[in-house]
């Protein structure tokens, strides 16, 4: 049976629905800043959030930004063990770090049992530029068995501190590695799995892989929480996520509840008949529609021809015809108002679903 990890209020593997992470990118020391951003990946639909701890100041200010933080925080740590401890002692949720990097197994159990006291998982942190040299060496280069016995190293460690709360990602920027070094990974061990591509670069390269890389995972039934790692916002890392989970979920095996539900946005493309700019509508709603915690569909298509009739499984859709915008639910036009008023009156009708 899978092993269930908390990360705060949140579930990781044992079945449950696979929940969404991002990371911060204003330093902790910076609190106000920090908590606002962890504020706006909150209301885009993350789960969890991270922040990197480089410092013991940053380690302190994680006190205050845990403590206003609307989601579990995460402390994201390299090779100082003392960082793991004030961190912990700070509030954080969960600890990123490897224990085989914080210079000896006393470091790692003073680590392991400091969050067992508190009940807190850490992750082990799998990435292919950063493998041991012996593993290089024997294995020819990052290759998927190497990352799997890199991970087998560290858990070794945390099992003899008799430490089981862990999750463990095994990320590479190339996506046939990391999809073979998970598969490998679980048809040997049942710990939680982080995924991600690393380093997957901007733009639709970096969508496309991160969709690949992940999407083919979770329709495997491998999978328990993801970040999607783009040179974007953090707000795209989160929808882009969002996407993969529903799309993946239609397709998944086994009996693994990919998705909590949420917003479904269908859009069509935009052609010569278009009368409502649907890019714009959808860009400026996004945001607003992935926070809603409605399990509904919402239709924003070009002209009537694509409006209601196509999108009549629709919960609410809108659309326009001329110098009007027609507002449906379930294919029936429920309100024809200008475009001057569009914004406000789908805000009332998206209130009263």
């Amino acid at each position: 049976m899978q092993r269930k990890v908390y990360c705060g209020s949140i579930p990781i593997g044992g079945g449950s629905p696979v929940s969404i992470q991002s990371m911060i990118t204003s330093p902790l020391t910076n609190e106000a800043q920090a908590i606002a951003e962890i504020e706006e990946l909150a209301n885009a639909g993350c789960h969890i959030a991270r922040a990197a701890v480089p410092s013991m100041e940053c380690a302190k200010s994680l006190k205050t930004v845990a403590a206003q933080s609307p989601i579990p925080l995460v402390a994201d740590i390299h090779f100082d063990y003392r960082l793991a401890i004030a961190s912990i002692e700070s509030g954080a949720a969960k600890v990123r770090i490897n224990p085989g990097n914080i210079g000896s197994y006393e470091k790692a159990k003073i680590v392991a049992t400091a969050l067992s006291e508190r009940g807190l998982p850490l992750r082990i942190g799998i990435n292919s530029g950063s493998i041991e040299k012996d593993l290089l060496a024997r294995h020819g280069g990052p290759t998927p068995q190497a990352m799997v016995e890199s991970a087998e190293s560290h858990i070794a460690i945390l099992e003899k501190a008799s430490f089981y709360d862990t999750v463990v990602s095994l990320k590479s920027s190339d996506i046939k590695s990391t999809i073979a070094a998970n598969r490998l990974f679980r048809s040997r061990h049942e710990y939680p799995l982080h995924l991600g591509i690393t380093e997957a670069g901007i733009g639709q390269d970096a969508l496309t892989k991160s969709a690949i890389g992940i999407g083919s995972l979770l329709a495997d039934g491998i999978g328990d929480t993801i970040r999607v790692s783009l040179s974007d916002t953090m707000e795209n890392e989160v929808i882009a996520a969002r996407e993969i989970v529903r799309a993946a979920s239609q397709i998944a095996f086994g009996d693994k509840k990919l998705s909590a539900g949420g917003v479904k946005i269908i859009s069509c493309p935009r052609c010569g008949r278009h009368g409502f700019d649907t890019h714009e509508f959808t860009s400026r709603w996004m945001p607003k529609l992935y926070c809603l915690e409605k399990d509904i569909t919402v239709a924003v298509m070009g002209c009537e021809v694509n409006g209601p009739e196509e999108a009549k499984h629709a919960d609410i859709g809108i659309t326009g015809a001329g110098d009007k915008v027609l507002i449906f639910k379930h294919g029936k036009i429920v309100k024809t108002v200008s475009s001057v008023e569009a914004d406000t009156v789908f805000a009332e009708e998206l209130k009263n679903i």
